[in-house]
């Protein structure tokens, strides 16, 4: 039995490594804030979210599958080392960020959760949890190898899930008002354009499919493989979608009937534990801890995945010049411990600014898809520059909506 659920998780493990990812403080500090700021009335765009995703790291990891190719090589390739930088530091100036933003979060929830533990009341210190999460992380990078990655996200991703859902039922909202988050609208507030941007660079960060493309590539996938490919994305996508419900509905139906809102990390401990109590709190948090670790886990590495893809070079995880690179990522944690600042609004600010440049790389990608030489028989047919059209379309408009919310908060 233990056999067969091992098979299983390691076919899905690209999916795994994406919902881990995704599935990060990022994403809890903005559907926390939706929840608590609007209920569930903002259900609709994760929704419409999650099926753009579903389609994209599938079109992604087909692209590779069928090329052989990453996306920034073969961004490089066929429009130029400028064009392929310009998206290289985009991606790694926002992983990079989150690495800041994401440490942090936990820190201070941890602290916020920990102060009745305390002689102090203080809870425990910020600094000091992050060094020791940062070891941690580094320790588990050090030693290990690809498969050992694997299994590490699976033990993440799966506490962190049965987390979010067991705190979802202590204190879940009433079905019909999840039924009537389905509806478009959008409220009248002045931060519910950058919470719904911020809701949409978190679900459909350009990360995602450009590390969709190097786990398929990694995972060896070939043309014969598009159904296993398209198996794992239905799996990945749908259990983001119903993580990121769990900790909407955990503010829906906690904080947002008394009118409380989420402007701190530490507000998610310290409204939600007098209402939902203890028990549900502490479940709560090691589901942000599981969430921050799952997440950092994945980011620390992405540099110098990034790094080989853009040189097309076999991504070396015990060279130099990577166990550089994600000590720098490890220490971008202390960042905020040692200079403060409000992680919530640094996390929500970066999950809009992330979608911005997503258009660009759906733009890139659909031509590379209508290109005969490139995709052969695979070549996008009408449906798929429909579909692709369409997003692209989305997204611009949600970045627009991000640009605008920022300049309101501002």
């Amino acid at each position: 039995m233990l056999k067969k659920i091992g098979i299983f998780l390691a076919s899905i493990a690209p999916g795994i490594f994406l919902i881990g990812y995704n599935i990060g403080t990022g994403s809890i500090t903005t559907m926390a804030s939706s929840g608590a700021a609007y209920g569930m009335t903002l259900i609709w765009p994760l929704l419409l979210s999650c099926i753009f995703t579903f389609y994209l790291i599938m079109l992604f990891g087909r692209y590779t599958s069928i090329t052989g190719n990453t996306i920034l090589h073969s961004f490089r390739s066929h429009f130029g080392t400028p064009v392929s930088i310009l998206v290289l530091a985009s991606l790694l100036i926002s992983e990079w960020i989150s690495c800041m933003g994401v440490m942090a979060v936990v820190t201070q929830v941890v602290e916020e959760w920990s102060k009745p533990l305390t002689r102090s009341g203080n809870g425990f210190n910020p600094l000091i949890t992050t060094l020791i999460f940062g070891a941690i992380l580094y320790f588990l990078f050090w030693n290990g190898k690809h498969r050992i990655f694997e299994k590490i996200l699976a033990i993440f991703v799966g506490l962190m899930g049965l987390c979010f859902v067991l705190t979802t039922f202590m204190v879940i909202p009433d079905a019909g008002d999840v039924i009537r988050g389905l509806i478009p609208r959008v409220p009248n507030a002045p931060g519910a354009l950058l919470i719904m941007a911020g809701m949409v660079g978190t679900t459909m960060g350009a990360i995602l499919y450009v590390v969709r493309s190097i786990l398929v590539q990694e995972k060896g996938w070939k043309k014969e493989d598009l159904k296993q490919e398209r198996r794992d994305a239905i799996i990945s996508v749908s259990l983001m979608f119903v993580l990121s419900v769990a900790v909407m509905a955990a503010a829906a139906g906690t904080l947002y009937p008394l009118g409380l809102k989420v402007e701190n990390a530490i507000d998610m401990v310290k409204l939600l534990e007098p209402l939902a109590g203890r028990l549900a709190i502490s479940v709560f948090v090691a589901g942000i801890v599981c969430a921050g670790l799952s997440s950092l886990f994945p980011i620390i590495l992405l540099a110098p995945w990034l790094f080989a893809d853009f040189n097309n070079k076999p991504r070396n995880m015990k060279s130099t010049s990577t166990r550089l690179l994600v000590l720098f990522g490890v220490l971008l944690g202390l960042v905020v411990p040692i200079f403060g600042g409000r992680p919530v609004l640094v996390m929500i600010v970066s999950q809009a600014l992330t979608v911005i440049v997503t258009p660009l790389i759906l733009a890139l990608m659909m031509v590379l898809y209508n290109k005969k030489s490139v995709m052969g028989e695979y070549t996008a047919r009408i449906q798929t520059n429909g579909w692709l059209t369409f997003i692209l379309l989305f997204t611009i408009a949600m970045a627009i909506a991000g640009v605008v919310g920022i300049i309101n908060l501002l």
